[in-house]
């Protein structure tokens, strides 16, 4: 992604900070950074979870870009020393859009992350979150008992709450009470109840759980248990005839259960209300137009073996290049789950106060259940993702030495060197046919009688040809292409003047001697074209139409009872 740079002379910041906002939705972002320096407002937007550099806001605009910004979310502008949290809902051209906003003062500055909420996989349904067949029937299993626990966990950023999400569309039916607590209310529900926890007057989770449970609640949503009292709410409101769902933040199956025991939850009720345990990372996806079959490395083939048990010859990678759908070989992001279904052996072991965690994982890990590394590699060998993706999220427990990291970079340089020749190929079969041209073009007074047009045959064999062009030493040509002149001579002037040049045959050879002269200016072209991929793009941007929807706090100031659209161009605080 190259760096853009707006006229701040001529655009009004309003635009500015619309565009930028814009830009990122249409991307598939899911964040954007305002980051404060020295030398200005940094901008960068994440996509498939990589932070990229959008574009850099001199320092005397920064402060107007940061005010717009806290207009638009709904906090007070006049405080620059707390941090403060917002949210900014409305139309921006033609994309309706909900984000979550965070101010944080630092020492450069107040730097501003939006989170851009995008709800189209949660209202697809189950059946798309990338879930293997077995998995998805152990899933559908867990979700209809009428009562118990089901734990979705992971690393924050892997997607939790698109499952829970897409889980509870399913499960939301006339006939259920359907009951949430969160932290925040990322997406509103038509028939759910969903509560906002307030921790400032005392709305905590363990609060609002004992009120729910006085609500007749079929299924109950938390957000997140944190704590040793929420977990034990939520395992007692299970066992009492609840489902409940929640998430936590652990790195598998095994680590869940320990997490839950070191909350000091009982092992008889953690026995009796568990019923599964969803644990997921996200994986980019490769570019499906531009990927690139290549040999496993002895590294993967040992992986593979002892993973899937399988003989793999060749897999699916990344093209680091990339094409103009993608980014550097990748596009879009897949989960990759482990999916645990609790059985009558491993409740059995949960009351054994005396079992190791050596025991508790050959339990867990039976040959029923797909690990995060399985359905990764399986993955792997769809083509869908790349096993340098599986081996950055998961952490691989092998025997195996692992020397990977030099395997990868020499694969990586092969690839690199096989494509720069390529590039330097194509653009130098396209230079010289160019050349060609301008030769041709541009000596209208050789001698018009040239030899016969045949095929050009050096030491019994044909020359190569490209784009028309014979390329040969001049020591070994036998025949020469011509080209036919036509010609109209003056009526005042006894020498003939060429009016057009007619192509019968091949072009006139380029003689080897000159292809270094073009090889260079190739070079040359190409280093123009780097140097212009790294200048500044200087965006002109259209004029867009904005509506917010208006969210009344006590600490923002509304400029009009009858217009509460917020708009500013400046700085000037509104009183």
């Amino acid at each position: 992604m190259s760096m853009v740079t707006f006229d701040y002379k001529k655009t009004p910041i309003t635009q500015v900070a619309d565009y930028i906002i814009m830009y990122a939705a249409k991307s598939g972002a899911s964040d954007i950074h305002f980051d404060p320096h020295s030398d200005g407002l940094m901008v960068r937007i994440r996509i498939d979870g990589e932070l990229r550099d959008y574009t850099l806001v001199p320092t005397d605009y920064e402060r107007n870009l940061t005010t717009r910004l806290k207009l638009l979310s709904n906090m007070n502008i006049t405080e620059s020393r707390l941090p403060q949290d917002g949210s900014i809902k409305g139309t921006f051209g033609d994309l309706y859009l909900d984000m979550r906003v965070s101010c944080l003062p630092t020492n450069e500055g107040e730097k501003i992350v939006i989170r851009i909420l995008d709800y189209t996989r949660s209202l697809q349904g189950l059946e798309h979150l990338g879930f293997s067949h077995t998995n998805f029937l152990k899933l559908k299993r867990m979700i209809a008992v009428p009562n118990g626990i089901v734990l979705v966990t992971g690393a924050t950023g892997s997607g939790k709450s698109t499952t829970t999400y897409s889980i509870l569309q399913t499960l939301n039916k006339k006939e259920v009470n359907i009951i949430t607590v969160e932290d925040p209310v990322e997406m509103n529900i038509e028939g759910i109840n969903q509560v906002q926890v307030n921790s400032e007057i005392g709305l905590n989770f363990a609060t609002v759980l004992r009120s729910i449970l006085r609500q007749d609640p079929n299924i109950i949503l938390i957000g997140e248990i944190r704590d040793s009292e929420t977990a034990k709410i939520a395992v007692r409101a299970s066992i009492t005839g609840h489902f409940v769902l929640s998430t936590i933040h652990t790195n598998n199956s095994l680590a869940t259960i320990e997490r839950l025991l070191d909350m000091d939850v009982e092992r008889y009720l953690l026995s009796t209300a568990l019923t599964g345990i969803i644990s997921q990372r996200l994986a980019k996806m490769l570019c499906p137009k531009c990927r690139v079959k290549r040999v496993t490395t002895n590294y993967e083939k040992k992986i593979f073996k002892n993973a899937l048990g399988i003989d793999v010859a060749e897999i699916y990678d990344a093209n680091h290049d990339g094409c103009s759908e993608c980014h550097n070989g990748y596009k879009g992001r897949i989960a990759v789950q482990e999916v645990l279904e609790i059985d009558d052996d491993i409740r059995l072991a949960l009351n054994n106060e005396k079992l190791t965690k050596e025991e508790l994982r050959k339990l867990v890990y039976t040959s029923n259940v797909i690990t995060l590394l399985q359905d990764g590699l399986t993955k792997v060998l769809d083509g869908i993702t790349s096993f340098e993706e599986i081996y950055r999220i998961i952490e691989i427990d092998s025997d195996v030495n692992d020397d990977y990291g030099a395997e990868l970079a020499k694969v990586n340089e092969d690839q690199k060197q096989t494509q720069e020749k390529e590039t330097l190929t194509e653009t130098t079969n396209s230079t010289i046919s160019g050349a060609t041209q301008s030769v041709l073009s541009n000596k209208p007074n050789e001698s018009k009688n040239m030899e016969p047009a045949t095929s050009t045959t050096i030491n019994n064999q044909t020359t190569p040809t490209i784009d028309g062009t014979t390329l040969v030493e001049q020591s070994n040509v036998q025949e020469v292409p011509f080209t036919k002149k036509t010609e109209e001579t003056q009526e005042n002037n006894s020498t003939p003047q060429i009016t057009s040049t007619e192509i019968v045959s091949q072009p006139q050879i380029i003689s080897s001697t000159a292809a270094p002269v073009i090889v260079s200016e190739t070079k040359s072209l190409l280093n123009l074209a780097e140097q212009k991929q790294t200048e500044p793009t200087l965006v002109e941007l259209p004029k867009v139409e904005v509506s917010i929807e208006p969210v009344i706090k006590e600490t923002v100031a509304i400029p009009s009872a009858d217009n509460p659209q917020i708009q500013i161009t400046g700085t000037t605080p509104i009183s």
